[in-house]
């Protein structure tokens, strides 16, 4: 893998969760499972780094974390 995505849960969940991030993202790597979106592990490699989730995100409760750089984005 070369980023991991990561939800901040508790952010995620005072927005509901509203699903933006799903709805948003072109390949598919968000999921509810429940109450709380989640993110697809298998899926990781598949995100073109559009940022569209970050972006989205109400809460701010998305991380991107670049492997190969070591760079975090929120």
């Amino acid at each position: 893998m070369f980023i991991e995505l990561h939800i901040d849960e508790p952010a995620c969940r005072r927005a509901g969760p509203c699903r933006l991030c799903h709805e948003v993202c072109p390949v598919d790597i968000f999921a509810l499972k429940g109450d709380k979106m989640i993110v697809l592990e298998e899926a990781q490699d598949e995100c073109t780094l559009c940022d569209l989730c970050l972006q989205r995100c109400p809460t701010r409760a998305i991380t991107l974390v670049k492997l190969y750089e070591g760079e975090t984005v929120k």
